[in-house]
């Protein structure tokens, strides 16, 4: 049985068996800009690969963000995994079910049906299928959820935003409270946060959780801030200094750069430092050949996870497809199986 008694959303920076890395092809619309975009993706695998096992998914895809269209895994419980380590020393009992992680396979529409995403949306249960992924599948394909709008501290605590998941073409006429419900039913979540403020310039997601702020280890919450011009990024700071976490403390509060203006043309595209991806020893952030504001950010990032090595992937190529390195990932945690 699927409860918060048995799983949970683990925090990203767990331990983890690999990442997936949805490679970009000329039916994508990375063709324009293919070699360099490329060159992005190997040094992301290269890096990776230096810590941990990668998954490359290759078509048929119609894009290749893997932090939407990629399996959220829960894991089961601390209780289960003692429980566990008791039957292999030969001290429980051995007939007890094993739970494995649960592979929630939720909707993808192309963030409210923007883009096309059939193909994508069909990417997790053909992974499963062919053996390429080990675990319990579980389908939530009547509900709309991409990994970057969420956020989890691992201990049941989940952050999200309103101006995603309440935005057109996901999961109407359902209402605030009923999606609130819906994932701690399914994310097997105690409560759930909702940032209300908030918004980059050039951004399809509607105000993914993950482009804004993030959760870290100790309670702490890196997130984008922004001087005077940016009223909505100053409210949502307002917004995380009233949070309290569920002992009723602050959250300790880490301010990341907002990167200067990048554009495309006449396009404004959504850089952000927030993110980030934590894999097994590692912090891989973005960078966007601004030396100041890219150091800072890994300096703030370092501090967030002092014991990991702290690594900048330029992301200049990324964002000219309006996502970052975060977009791009998905990771999974320890002992889903496969791989192969």
């Amino acid at each position: 049985m699927i409860t918060k008694e048995n799983y949970r959303l683990p925090a990203e920076w767990e331990p983890q068996s690999g990442v997936q890395l949805t490679w970009p092809h000329e039916g994508t619309d990375w063709a324009p800009m293919l070699d360099e975009i490329t060159e992005t993706y190997r040094e992301m695998a290269r890096v990776i690969g230096q810590y941990e096992p990668v998954l490359i998914v290759e078509p048929p895809t119609n894009d290749t963000w893997a932090r939407d269209h990629g399996f959220i895994t829960l894991v089961p419980c601390c209780t289960q995994r003692r429980e566990y380590a008791k039957e292999e020393a030969g001290l429980g009992d051995s007939a007890s079910p094993r739970l494995q992680p649960l592979l929630l396979d939720f909707k993808f529409n192309g963030w409210g049906e923007k883009f096309p995403a059939d193909l994508d949306n069909a990417i997790n249960r053909r992974l499963y299928d062919e053996g390429r992924i080990k675990g319990e599948y579980v389908s939530q394909l009547d509900f709309v959820l991409e990994g970057g709008s969420i956020e989890s501290d691992g201990r049941g605590t989940i952050f999200t935003t309103t101006q995603c998941l309440l935005a057109p073409h996901r999961n109407q006429p359902m209402t605030q409270q009923q999606i609130e419900e819906r994932l701690k039913e399914t994310l097997c979540a105690e409560r759930i946060v909702w940032i209300n403020h908030g918004s980059l310039i050039g951004d399809d997601t509607d105000g993914h959780i993950d482009t804004l702020v993030r959760i870290c280890p100790d309670d702490t919450l890196l997130y984008v801030g922004a001087d005077d011009d940016h009223p909505d990024l100053i409210a949502m700071k307002k917004e995380l200094q009233e949070l309290r976490t569920v002992e009723g403390k602050p959250y300790r509060l880490l301010k990341l750069p907002l990167p200067r203006p990048i554009y495309d043309g006449a396009d404004r595209l959504p850089a952000t430092y927030a993110n980030f991806l934590v894999i097994n020893g590692a912090v891989l952030v973005p960078t966007y050949a601004q030396p100041d504001l890219d150091a800072e950010a890994l300096r703030l990032v370092g501090q967030a996870f002092p014991d990991r090595d702290v690594i900048g992937i330029d992301c200049r190529s990324i964002i000219r497809q309006h996502g970052s390195l975060h977009c791009c990932t998905m990771q999974f945690p320890e002992g889903v199986e496969g791989f192969g």
